[in-house]
């Protein structure tokens, strides 16, 4: 089954290459822009024919619906082809440009130019941007109505225009049996070259792309140009093969899996980043958390000042803003070369990984630890785990997120309800164990996934789940947490009654 993948690449642009690009990256803005303000303006004036709010962020309630007309007489553009449309008729509209010419004889003519620098960029800049808008449209209205997972999605707003920053997409075409974009074409092996731009150099060798490229094993769909701090960046974006079956891990036997097969649980935190160990209480792999955003932050807050001291619109501002864009983007490099080190670490030698399920936008909420678990970055950790182990056919399995990985005993199963994250040592009151917190969460998770898989046989070939599996089925939905005592009545007895959890103690069924 084929997979995507991208391989990113540094350019190094001449000064007229630079240009070209620049010129890229405001023809994507503008676009998005204008395709923006077109969808605006056509809800602005289908809700005044409605007699309704003219502000478009009103809209989008039960009447109306993403992708057909809100007024009878006018057509508002929700998807990114709709858009597509809108914007190229635009362009060669008065609205878009137009000229007067004064003939000899003192008549005066207007002639409707469009949009006359259209033809220095290639056209797919302009028709990528109403995709991308198309997208952040459709992920607004899904949010609305709550059928998009994940935190709120606000209305898309308009791109700003900047020194650095900003990107532009191209796909790739073939015709008359050559594609439009190539990897090492001619004697200039590092390289690559785009329609309407030319002959791109790049840092990176590009041997391993170039030889898939050229064994059918890989197939480029698209490319993205990004502008960074005083750097271009290209992405390229392939449809590749599977992996070699001698990278990918085999099978999971049903027998129960031996050592080198057994579920590893991965415990994410503050103190140290991952955790891994297996259920037996082996720890397999454990990093410190390099907090690359408190390392960098000194020098973050010195470059802001620096930004803030300079006059709005001086060019000293603009090479402020650089300097510090360029901070940014070290810190963020540094954030993501160790998260796939780590990733790529796990899923090579691990074939069975268990996840604990966080909920990180609410522990976010809490204002002295935001900014650690922002600079943690758990989120992506665990998407790169998932996306690997799937590239060499491993299972990743998610905890239940109610499930007390860190206040359990992984040796009697005890539960320490009054475990404080300063307590970074564990120790049971009820046999004795003293083991390190995330270690223990670790290997708790990798208990709870082999009581939560299918290694036992039934004798007819299928696995079924082990006894006592209380959550075989899936996972529980609508379920309620309840660490206070239970009483009968109201809450004021001193813990939460049978009716806040959604039994009545009259109606509740005999044991």
């Amino acid at each position: 089954m084929p997979r995507h993948t991208s391989f990113r690449f540094r350019l190094d642009p001449s000064v007229e290459q630079e240009h070209v690009l620049s010129q890229h990256v405001g023809a994507a803005r503008f676009a998005f822009n204008q395709a923006l303000r077109l969808h605006k303006n056509a809800r602005a004036a289908a809700e005044r024919g409605q007699g309704r709010d003219s502000t478009p962020e009103a809209a989008g309630g039960p009447d109306d619906h993403p992708g057909r007309d809100v007024s009878d007489a006018i057509h508002v553009p929700w998807t990114g082809f709709d858009l597509i449309n809108g914007f190229n008729k635009w362009k060669r509209s008065e609205a878009a440009g137009r000229r007067f010419l004064v003939a000899p004889t003192g008549m005066t003519r207007m002639e409707v130019t469009g949009l006359a620098w259209q033809g220095r960029v290639l056209a797919q800049v302009f028709e990528e941007a109403c995709v991308d808008l198309g997208r952040g449209l459709k992920a607004f209205t899904d949010s609305r109505t709550v059928t998009r997972k994940g935190p709120k999605v606000g209305f898309p707003r308009f791109k700003k225009k900047g020194p650095m920053g900003g990107s532009f997409r191209i796909r790739n075409t073939t015709g008359k049996g050559r594609a439009s974009v190539r990897v090492g074409d001619g004697e200039r092996v590092r390289s690559v070259t785009l329609p309407k731009i030319g002959v791109l150099r790049v840092r990176e060798c590009t041997r391993r792309l170039r030889r898939m490229i050229a064994k059918d094993r890989a197939r480029i769909l698209f490319v993205t140009v990004s502008r960074g701090a005083s750097r271009w960046w290209i992405s390229i974006t392939v449809e590749a093969a599977d992996l070699h079956p001698a990278r990918r891990h085999t099978p999971p036997p049903i027998e129960p899996p031996r050592r080198e097969n057994s579920w590893v649980g991965v415990d994410r935190g503050l103190h140290a980043l991952a955790v891994a160990g297996s259920s037996d209480g082996v720890e397999v792999l454990r990093l410190n958390n390099p907090r690359a955003l408190r390392r960098g932050l000194p020098r973050l807050r010195r470059l802001s000042k620096a930004v803030s001291r300079k006059k709005k619109g001086s060019k000293n501002r603009k090479k402020a803003v650089v300097r510090l864009g360029r901070q940014h983007a070290r810190i963020r490099d540094r954030r993501r070369h160790l998260l796939h080190q780590v990733s790529n670490q796990l899923v090579k030698n691990h074939a069975l990984l268990v996840l604990e399920d966080l909920n990180i936008t609410g522990m976010r909420s809490n204002p002295k630890l935001s900014r650690a678990i922002s600079d943690a970055a758990w989120g992506e950790l665990a998407r790169q785990i998932t996306y690997k182990q799937a590239w060499r056919s491993g299972q990743v399995v998610v905890a239940d997120r109610w499930f007390p990985s860190s206040k359990t005993c992984s040796s009697c199963g005890t539960v320490r309800k009054d475990l404080t994250l300063k307590d970074r040592v564990f120790e049971c009151r009820g046999c004795g164990l003293v083991l390190d917190r995330d270690l223990n969460a670790a290997v708790n998770l990798a208990a709870w996934a082999e009581n939560h898989t299918l290694p036992v046989d039934d004798g007819a070939g299928r696995g079924v789940a082990r006894v006592g599996d209380r959550q075989a089925d899936g996972p529980v939905n609508n379920a309620h947490r309840q660490d206070t005592p239970t009483h009968p009545g109201s809450r004021g007895l001193g813990g939460k009654g049978l009716d806040d959890v959604g039994t009545n103690l009259q109606t509740a069924p005999a044991a």
